[in-house]
């Protein structure tokens, strides 16, 4: 909204600072992170008031969760995705397609999250909305979203599937495209769905790679940057920062609440917006492959699921402990806090990783 203060610049004063993405990107980040701030609290007192009982804890899970964890509020997602939303509203360029791509699957997935939240703490069950309706709803958002890029996607890009590395690589996928980014949203926002099990988990992996992403955003949108680096432009993707800047201030301020112990869990009403928003980010900006690399932990975390369920329908037996992959450290004796750490490590190297690849051709 504030971008549209430029019509009043004579180009040499304060309203021009609001022609540069980077400016308001850091004005996003600070609006974002204050939001978190001033609302955290007074939504967390409204969410213990509202759940009675907080977060049903699954019984199959770690037995300490029953005692550490019982009683903690959830939903808490609400207060990043009121941030994001604010933010990226005041400062983003409210014509740039990309802005209003990625925003509205954030949004959507963080409704289907939401019901799923309501309908566990409202029954007092860890069973919320069917995992069938959660999936055909997400596959219905994501293949609006994908047919969304498909659109604005310069010619050359569209329904292309760009190889990091080699610069010149792209693999026609043609129809099969749409199908492909439904594949790359759904999942992504599963995984940190996934992830979500330990108090400050998912959301600094989140933000590092969205923090990554951002920076990708900015670089293939800026015709300078994309011709130096030998990557493909997407003319309009560079705005797409001021929505990551809102992401990691907003995700900072739900993190003040969330540091062990927590007290108030973002809940699938993050955690599906969160990975969604990953997800639509990589698919606007022709980096897929990229998003398995910067978000590998998520990667990780939904095989883990994946090949501990396969493997028991096969042979009744267990590859780990406990999956998702981070209670199988738990399981090992691994405290709580060091496995968030060490796995938050893990994510900077992998979001390093992937930056790499902008320059590694």
């Amino acid at each position: 909204m504030f971008y549209w203060l430029t019509a009043f610049s004579d180009g040499g004063d304060v309203f021009n600072l609001f022609r540069y993405i980077t400016f308001r990107a850091g004005a996003a980040f600070f609006t974002a992170l204050v939001f978190g701030f001033l609302f955290g609290r007074p939504l967390i007192n409204l969410l213990r008031k509202r759940q009675r009982f907080g977060q049903p804890i699954r019984e199959d899970g770690p037995q300490s969760h029953l005692v550490t964890k019982a009683g903690t509020p959830t939903m808490g997602g609400v207060l990043i995705l009121g941030a994001v939303v604010v933010s990226t509203l005041l400062w983003a360029r409210l014509d740039n397609p990309y802005i209003w791509m990625v925003l509205i699957v954030t949004m959507a997935f963080g409704a289907i999250g939401f019901a799923d939240d309501y309908a566990k703490v409202s029954k007092n069950n860890h069973k919320g909305v069917s995992g069938r309706t959660r999936m055909a709803l997400g596959l219905a958002i994501s293949a609006v979203a994908a047919l969304w890029a498909a659109h604005f996607h310069p010619a050359e890009l569209t329904n292309e599937l760009a190889v990091p590395v080699f610069k010149n690589v792209l693999i026609d996928l043609g129809i099969l495209f749409v199908p492909f980014a439904m594949l790359v949203i759904v999942g992504a926002a599963n995984a940190v769905n996934l992830t979500d099990g330990l108090d400050g988990l998912a959301i600094m992996p989140v933000m590092i790679a969205a923090s990554a992403l951002g920076v990708i955003a900015y670089a293939v949108g800026r015709i300078d940057f994309s011709e130096y680096l030998d990557v493909h432009y997407v003319p309009g993707t560079g705005e797409i920062l001021i929505f990551v800047a809102g992401l990691v201030g907003g995700g900072l301020g739900f993190l003040w609440y969330n540091a062990p112990p927590a007290a108030v869990f973002m809940g699938d009403t993050g955690s599906l917006a969160l990975g969604g928003a990953l997800g639509a980010i990589a698919v606007a900006t022709k980096h897929e492959i990229v998003l398995a690399i910067v978000g590998g932990l998520f990667v990780v975390e939904a095989l883990s699921v994946i090949i501990q369920v396969a493997y028991f329908k096969r042979t009744g037996k267990r590859v780990f402990l406990m999956a998702p992959i981070h209670h199988h450290f738990e399981k090992k004796g691994w405290a709580e806090p060091q496995i968030v750490i060490r796995f938050w490590i893990i994510s900077l190297i992998l979001a390093l990783i992937g930056l790499a690849t902008l320059k590694i051709r």
